[in-house]
């Protein structure tokens, strides 16, 4: 069998040899890329094309794959850099970048070193945006900070066939003797807070005080009023008994008010003993007198 099997392929080496190379020829020619990735094709040392994901053919001997590059979105490490704001406050700024690649023939022939290149840029974006800002508008505009140094990033990598998807600032960290200032501002911030609060309560409590004095002036003079005008009724209509029955209904008036007045007297708490005016008898008299009169 061996020998049948030698003299076969002494026979036919020539076919052989051509089923090879073309065996060979196919499987350099086809190329897998993966999803998550894409190749960078040279031709004879220079750029020729980048293959996309899936089955794709290249001209073997002459073509050759020299970059695998991954698309997937990547992220920077976290970097700490030192920036100076417009009132001369030094802060560490904590920045992390997430970009992909989507152009690699740009990547591969524009910059060596994508990692440090992106970190430098965006230390010196953060650098140039705080030395605007105030240390209150710091803390206070974070998101507007950080979608200026997003949009200047991409623009700085944008001839990098890159894009960055994202841009946080992380913290923004204070050296020990500006937090100290910052917390002696603080708690006198807090203190005149308190003063005020309690000075507009004082003031309220006094407005207050005030609005219930004259409440009670208004109901009191209503109720002098009111006192008055029975009065002034009471008045009236002793004026038309008198103007009616004469003299003697003024007469009776006098003596009862003089017998109610009496019995006040006596019904009063404490010592039984009575002092009765020289004309007490009389005032009774006259006013039995007048009622039987008027009976009459």
């Amino acid at each position: 069998m061996e020998q049948v099997v030698t003299e076969f392929i002494g026979q036919n080496i020539v076919f052989v040899s051509l089923a090879v190379f073309v065996v060979v020829v196919v499987f350099a020619g086809v190329r897998i890329v993966p999803q998550s990735e894409k190749y960078v094709v040279e031709r004879l040392g220079r750029l020729h094309s980048v293959l996309g994901p899936g089955i794709n053919f290249i001209v073997p001997f002459l073509d050759s794959v020299r970059h695998k590059v991954s698309v997937l979105e990547r992220q920077l490490p976290a970097n700490q850099q030192d920036a100076i704001t417009s009132d001369n406050v030094l802060v560490q700024v904590e920045t992390s970048v997430f970009y992909r690649i989507i152009e690699p023939e740009k990547t591969v022939y524009r910059i060596r070193d994508v990692d440090g290149a992106i970190s430098t840029t965006v230390a010196g974006i953060v650098r140039s945006e705080i030395g605007r800002m105030e240390l209150d508008q710091v803390q206070a505009n974070r998101s507007t900070l950080i979608a200026a140094v997003r949009e200047q990033v991409a623009q700085q990598v944008d001839d990098w066939g890159i894009e960055v998807t994202r841009a946080e600032i992380l913290d923004v960290n204070l050296d020990q003797a500006t937090r100290q200032a910052m917390l002696q501002q603080l708690n006198a911030e807090r203190a005149r807070r308190a003063q005020v609060t309690e000075a507009e309560g004082k003031k309220r409590a006094v407005e207050l005080q005030a609005d219930a004095d004259l409440y009670a002036a208004e109901q009191e003079a209503k109720a002098r009023r009111v006192l008055a005008d029975a009065e002034a009724y009471a008045t009236q209509v002793v004026a038309v008994a008198i103007a009616e029955n004469g003299l003697e209904a003024a007469q009776y008036q006098v003596a009862l008010k003089q017998v109610e007045a009496l019995t006040k007297l006596g019904d009063g708490t404490g010592s039984q003993t009575v002092v009765l005016p020289a004309n007490a008898v009389d005032a009774f008299a006259d006013a039995f007198k007048m009622l039987r009169g008027r009976g009459a």
